[in-house]
């Protein structure tokens, strides 16, 4: 695996100054990633985007306010200190109708010492007559300053265009490492607060070591954890716990959303951990839906299954029962059920680690590829197209894998915007069951052509 992180803009201000509404206005356009799977919905908190000839992440802050009752300078300054460490861009968000106040004075002061490109949309420039608002908020010092609407778009889209081109390409901080170019597989440990993420480490580091070492991350406040073992070398990178935006009331886990965003980043294994004894909640399924949209190989780790079994009142088959409920649409993702207390189940976590990263990085040779195709459509035909009053039949010619990491692949055929989304289901399933890409997403893109032969 070998590609290269997606840079990240933090969207970050004052509270109710129209962050919110900006990040939806972004995320309503251009939506570079889609999720049809049923039975998941979530609280968006990150959105890829496409800006010019570029994806970026968009991560909204709005979550990351301070409670009414708490101080909102020193709030809102952690805030925009963890988007500094953490973002490849920030755009500050204020409000042109209230004008510049001290607070955005003091935030202006912190991001003209960030060598990160910054902008500033001077919101609630409704109409023209609002042109003169942005004149004031030329001595925040910062470059570019544009007045926009993010109720109805104006402006908008050229100003984040013109930040996301400021971000240098293939930027280095956070960059994947290739599973070919250094051997070793980097594994997120995520998942809500006191779960046991640490705990879990703490017994996985515990064992087995031949040399543990703790190796500064590429940004500030990470580090990753070195293992060598007889079976590979291993990068583990621990997380804040990820608490839904409402619930995010400790100063201390304002950033934890931006901070697992970048972490996810610079994994190919991601270990959503969480407490057996809540069954999965939907917060922990919020977490692998996070986790498939950044495209890490993914294994669900059932932690305190001692405590489950220990109990004689159903638990089990309750857990059951909620694993297949909130998972539904991502049956792919393996389960485990361990104990970091006791160590039961831990000695699986490695054999799953290493299949996780041998179907991340699977390259399948093109001959095999299409016999999978023309089993699939000899197996189950797609619907037919409807244009109009005229059906035509939907035929696929060939396949090509485009990536890994996770693996990806282009797929000719007729009328790809007829393919059902139940039919691309389909084919990612037997594609899943035919070369063992258990825990790994995989991206399939359809592509036109012709019977002609005309691309």
């Amino acid at each position: 695996m070998s590609s290269t992180p997606i840079p990240i803009i933090a969207i970050v201000g004052r509270p109710n100054v129209g962050k919110s509404t900006l990040f939806n206005r972004f995320a309503g356009r251009r939506r570079a990633l889609v999720d049809d799977s049923p039975g998941i919905t979530r609280d968006r908190i990150v959105e890829e985007v496409e800006v010019g000839s570029r994806r970026v992440l968009l991560v909204d802050t709005a979550g990351l306010d301070p409670e009414p009752e708490s101080g909102i300078d020193a709030a809102i300054q952690s805030q925009v200190q963890t988007a500094i460490e953490q973002a490849d861009a920030i755009l500050l968000v204020v409000d042109g109708r209230a004008g510049l106040i001290p607070q955005e004075e003091e935030l202006a002061r912190l991001l003209r010492r960030t060598e990160r490109p910054v902008a500033v949309a001077v919101n609630k420039v409704d109409t023209p007559s609002h042109a003169a608002l942005v004149a004031e908020f030329y001595a925040l010092g910062l470059d570019p300053i544009r007045g926009i609407s993010a109720e109805h778009g104006a402006g908008a889209w050229d100003l984040l265009e013109e930040l996301a081109g400021a971000i240098p390409e293939g930027p280095g901080e956070g960059a994947r490492e290739g599973l070919e170019a250094e051997g070793e597989l980097r594994i997120a440990l995520v998942g809500r607060p006191n779960v046991g993420k640490s705990s879990l480490l703490n017994r996985i580091l515990g064992s087995e070591r031949v040399v543990v070492s703790d190796v500064p991350g590429t940004t500030r406040d990470t580090v990753d954890i070195r293992l060598e073992r007889a079976d590979g070398a291993y990068v583990f990178v621990d997380t804040a716990g990820l608490r839904r935006p409402g619930r995010r009331r400790r100063t201390a886990e304002k950033g934890s959303a931006l901070m697992t965003v970048r972490a996810l980043e610079r994994a190919d294994i991601a270990l959503v951990i969480a407490d057996a004894g809540d069954g999965l909640t939907e917060q922990d399924a919020h977490i692998v839906a996070l986790v498939r949209e950044r495209g890490c190989a993914t294994a669900l780790l059932l932690n305190k299954w001692d405590l489950v079994q220990a109990r004689d009142d159903g638990s089990r088959e309750r857990v059951a029962s909620t694993v297949e409920r909130r998972l539904r649409g991502l049956s792919y993702v393996p389960v485990l059920r361990i104990s970091a207390k006791t160590g039961k189940g831990v000695e699986r976590i490695f054999p799953r680690i290493r299949k996780l990263g041998s179907a991340y990085s699977l390259r399948v040779p093109t001959a095999e590829l299409n016999r999978w195709l023309e089993d699939c459509v000899r197996l189950h035909e797609p619907a037919m197209a409807q244009r109009g009053s005229r059906r035509r039949p939907i035929k696929f010619f060939y396949a090509t894998q485009t990536g890994t990491g996770p693996p990806s692949f282009l797929l000719f055929c007729t009328e790809p915007e007829s393919v059902q989304p139940s039919y691309r289901r389909f084919l990612e399933n037997r594609l899943r069951e035919r070369f063992d890409l258990e825990g790994a997403p995989i991206r399939i893109r359809l592509r036109a052509r012709h019977d002609n032969g005309e691309r």
